[in-house]
């Protein structure tokens, strides 16, 4: 994973953005709001561009970790903690990307 602090773009690993596209797309299904603009830029993503901006990034770990608050219930543990780890590592990569650069001090 790398990011530009130019572009403020993230390129996340193409299973990353597989994994989320296909649970975008669930969330675009029950009509969670602001899933269908991460969604689409996750289905979109060429073959080897995946590279997003920051705030697609974080909108799309939020759409997730709302559809997995609402599916809890009815989704099995395994799909569940897909779902989840699917919202934080994309939620991960848009704070790292976020934070501020510590500066090394030589001692």
């Amino acid at each position: 994973m790398t990011s530009s602090a130019f572009h403020r773009t993230i390129t996340l690993p193409a299973s990353v953005c597989e994994q989320a596209a296909h649970h975008l797309e669930h969330a675009v299904q029950k009509a969670i709001d602001g899933a269908a603009t991460p969604w689409r830029a996750f289905r979109g993503a060429d073959g080897g561009d995946f590279a997003f901006s920051v705030p697609v990034v974080e909108q799309a770990a939020g759409c997730l970790l709302v559809l997995a608050a609402e599916s809890a219930q009815s989704l099995r543990p395994s799909a569940l903690r897909a779902l989840i780890t699917v919202a934080l590592h994309l939620r991960d990569a848009a704070e790292a990307v976020r934070r501020p650069a510590i500066p090394s001090v030589a001692w």
